[in-house]
């Protein structure tokens, strides 16, 4: 499909819903990632609790729980990058049966007429998003992988001739591949989130711009305004005030 082509097939609310979506979705994350190098929030908070778990690992030989929790956090990304492979999969069934699903979806008041054009176009924008999803999912794996590594060669609390600046330098390393791990299954999740919301357009471009809306404020809720945030902030200040 050429791209003059796919110009011609929106018209120009379409292309505002376009517009309104992706500055919903690239906008926040850009909103999302300076400000969390700027003031407290969940990536912030859970940043420096993986710093004390890392520092604490350093003190003991027996790291079979730090070893369990690791692949816990790394089944989670998995599942994910795997149900990204099985909606893709069903997106291009769909994408086979357009003129069977167009005259199923015709039946649905809610659901605005579109052409097979129209159709196969937002079928592809959804492909392109849990692609994306998938290639974040597995390189948050990946960078889990690479943080097991870490904790396997990390020096054992009983080993000698390695500096306490060294041991706080080494944790400061873990802590931070595992929070690059934990950005990218952040990442994979907002993809799914918007996914959600461009569904709306299947419904109409007012539905897509509204729950794009949405997600924005559902997810900023969550960052950095979240019960769950604000009691991880005061176990911070717990945790500091203790040491």
């Amino acid at each position: 499909m050429e791209s003059h082509s796919v110009l011609m097939l929106l018209n120009p609310l379409d292309l505002v819903t376009l517009f309104v979506f992706f500055a919903c979705w690239w906008g926040y994350a850009f909103y999302a990632q300076y400000n969390s190098k700027r003031r407290s929030c969940l990536v912030s908070v859970l940043h420096q609790f993986r710093l004390a778990w890392m520092s604490r690992l350093l003190r003991r030989d027996n790291r079979i729980a730090d070893a369990s929790v690791m692949a816990n956090l790394e089944r989670s990304s998995l599942f994910f990058a795997s149900s990204s492979l099985l909606i893709i999969a069903g997106l291009f069934t769909a994408f086979n049966y357009s003129e069977k699903a167009i005259g199923i979806l015709s039946d649905f008041y809610l659901v605005s007429p579109m052409s097979q054009q129209e159709w196969e176009l937002k079928i592809i924008v959804l492909v392109a998003i849990f692609s994306y999803a998938f290639f974040t999912f597995t390189w948050s794996v990946r960078q889990y992988n690479f943080c097991s590594v870490l904790v396997g060669s990390a020096p054992l609390a009983t080993e000698r001739g390695i500096e306490d600046s060294e041991r706080e330098l080494y944790a400061m390393h873990m802590a931070q591949i595992c929070s690059l791990a934990a950005n990218q299954f952040n990442y994979g999740l907002r993809a799914f989130y918007f996914a959600m919301a461009f569904c709306g357009w299947f419904l109409g471009p007012y539905f897509c711009m509204a729950a794009s809306v949405m997600v924005v404020a559902v997810l900023y809720r969550r960052e950095f305004r979240s019960k769950t945030f604000k009691t991880l902030s005061r176990g911070l200040v717990m945790k500091s005030h203790a040491s």
